[in-house]
């Protein structure tokens, strides 16, 4: 082994990442010279509302499996064991929600942007807050998405840093401007075909290189690395099974839910039918993703147990031990450290190529097109591919503010992007669950959100900065919160470990909740304030809502309470009592069965299933 941990690629490793850079932009410039060329903004930014839910699925899950992900997520299995494999049951709720309650809405409200739902529902200025605030979170999103596998990789194998930073970002922004989401879309396919490749290729060869599958189980085992079910309800400690699996639930709502990335790939599917099917195969999809990825640190303690390279330091970091594995154990194995090089930036060009779409998107639809309703679609389409572009170098620029910045301030700037989700998915939240909610209310409530969160945010990290030289435990949230699934992993496992736990207490153990309930508690302030403030300007009337802006959940809720009532009250009941009831309906001339189709028609007008656009009542500032 190589005690300085300084690895090298060989030509063939150079290769299959350049193959991968080819393959990408190939994709693009097909897409940009079949079809209808991206000549106009449905097709560039909507892909002409032709995309099949197989694709979609693939992409929805690519979108936020970044590279961050695929480096931090066996990170923390290696460390802290298993227990983070149960972020999977939250993937249950938080695709089924979205699938039946924001899809129908989006969809049948024929939007482009879902900040365009703010509006319909509350006022311009409510829109304007949505759209700034996601662009802000999707800025710094980006640039340290294409700026952390390129340090890690130059780290570890002496890759130049800049060489892969600019290789990336100039591959992506150029298939993007060209292609569209069409292009974005299948290139996150291709891209996903290669992350489980080469993830699955590391994981075999590593099983194989300590032995097979039984000794593998048993170093793992012997290890303490498979955790049971924590049932540890105190919401200080990083990871248990509430956390994970209840918190989560929140933080796969402002991912699946709201953001503009996925809902925009909703609304390009042919129908609202194949967006729902889209967003169910997403949950086998990121199964399997999240599977491999515990798997792979599972491998790694197999190989190193409880040899810490950070101890022995051939590593200065923790996102850098993925890289390092890959180089040090697989190396008589010629093409594989390319293979995985051309995985974890797979993860970075689907990431990236998602955020420079949708931000497209958005700065065109919301902030440009209300002012200039006459614009020409020849000159909206071009407009929309020079934003793409534009915002391409913007993601190269930030990733230069991130490189001269030190990792404290990284961990920052990757919480500031996790404590921007939730506020939004409140403000959504509000809109749609709650009709009496007014505009005050929706400013007022998202302010306060963004001011919680980044109170207790800041507030976690200069407490974790001031406490540095203390050693805490290995499962307290001593960390920067973040939001994101995908940047979370990699931030909460920088905090020193040892076996002794220290319960936080005052307004440190605040700081010290888990990063996982961020989504909850700053989407919780958001509806909680804006109820309130609605209540006292004086609630919105039924009458000044835009027809399919609200979901009926009250409705909902008393037909399935009547559906679970029902079969109990018939079996309790006698023959003669239900002719009798039978016939007493009959008498006043509407049977049992009109009436229930009279109640879901009543229902049904809440969300028209017409594919009538009611932006005509946006209105520009």
């Amino acid at each position: 082994m190589d005690v300085t941990g300084q690895k090298y690629f060989t030509t063939i490793d150079f290769v299959l990442f350049a193959l991968l850079l080819v393959a990408s932009m190939a994709i693009g410039l097909y897409h940009a010279l079949s079809g209808g060329r991206q000549r106009t903004t449905r097709e560039f930014l909507l892909a002409d509302r032709s995309m099949k839910c197989l694709p979609l699925s693939l992409s929805l899950m690519a979108t936020f499996q970044s590279a961050v992900a695929i480096i931090g997520t066996p990170a923390e299995v290696y460390t802290n064991g298993t227990q983070y494999w149960f972020i999977g049951c939250s993937y249950i709720l938080g695709l089924f929600i979205p699938a039946h309650i924001f899809i129908p809405v989006f969809y049948r409200l024929n939007l482009t942007s879902a900040y365009q739902y703010l509006e319909l529902r509350f006022c311009k200025t409510v829109r304007i807050c949505g759209t700034v605030t996601f662009i802000f979170q999707m800025i710094i999103y980006m640039g340290v998405g294409v700026y952390t596998p390129a340090l890690a990789l130059h780290a570890v194998t002496g890759f130049n840093l800049w060489g892969a930073v600019l290789a990336t970002g100039l591959v992506c922004t150029v298939y993007t401007t060209l292609g569209g989401l069409k292009a974005v879309i299948w290139t996150d396919v291709f891209q996903t075909v290669v992350m489980f490749t080469g993830q699955m290729a590391v994981i075999i060869v590593g099983v194989q290189q300590v032995g097979g599958l039984s000794d593998f189980w048993r170093k793992v085992t012997e290890g303490g690395r498979i955790s049971g079910i924590d049932l540890n309800p105190d919401p200080t400690v990083r990871h248990t099974f509430w956390t994970l699996a209840v918190g989560g639930v929140f933080l796969m709502l402002s991912l699946y839910g709201v953001n503009q990335a996925q809902v925009q790939r909703y609304l390009s599917s042919r129908t609202e039918k194949e967006a729902v099917m889209s967003c169910y195969m997403v949950f086998p999809c990121l199964q399997v993703a999240l599977c491999l990825s515990c798997l792979m640190g599972l491998v790694m303690f197999a190989c190193y147990g409880d040899n810490s390279l950070l101890d022995q330091q051939h590593i200065k970091s923790k996102d850098q031990m993925v890289l390092y594995f890959v180089m040090d154990m697989l190396q008589d194995f010629p093409g594989l450290p390319g293979l995985f090089v051309a995985c974890l930036f797979s993860a970075s060009l689907s990431t990236i190529s998602s955020a420079f779409n949708s931000l497209a998107t958005v700065t065109m639809e919301d902030l440009i097109k209300p002012h200039h309703p006459s614009m020409t679609e020849a000159r909206a389409t071009l407009l929309s591919k020079i934003l793409a572009f534009s915002y391409g170098l913007v993601c190269l620029a930030v990733a230069y503010v991130v490189h001269l910045m030190n990792s404290s301030v990284l961990q920052a700037a990757l919480s500031i992007f996790g404590m921007v989700g939730g506020p939004l998915l409140g403000l959504f939240c509000l809109g749609i669950f709650f009709p009496w909610a007014n505009s005050s209310g929706a400013v007022t409530g998202l302010l306060a959100g963004l001011v919680v969160a980044f109170w207790v945010g800041i507030g976690g990290f200069v407490a974790q900065m001031s406490s540095s030289i203390t050693v805490h435990s290995h499962n307290c949230t001593d960390t920067v919160a973040t939001d994101n699934i995908t940047m979370a992993t990699v931030t909460a496992i920088m905090a020193p470990v040892t076996n002794k736990p220290s319960k936080p207490i005052g307004l440190h153990g605040f700081y010290s909740l888990s990063y996982m309930w961020y989504s909850a508690l700053n989407s919780s302030v958001v509806v909680l304030i804006g109820l309130i403030v609605s209540l006292i300007t004086g609630p919105m009337k039924e009458r000044d809502l835009t027809t399919g802006t609200v979901y009926p959940l009250m409705d909902k809720m008393h037909s399935l309470l009547q559906m679970l009532v029902k079969p109990k009250s018939c079996l309790g009941s006698s023959p003669e009592h239900r002719q009798t009831t039978t016939h007493h309906q009959q008498m006043n001339g509407v049977s049992y069965t009109e009436k229930n189709i009279a109640m879901e028609e009543e229902r049904e007008t809440f969300l028209p299933s017409c594919q009538t656009s009611y932006l005509e009542q946006e209105t520009s500032v």
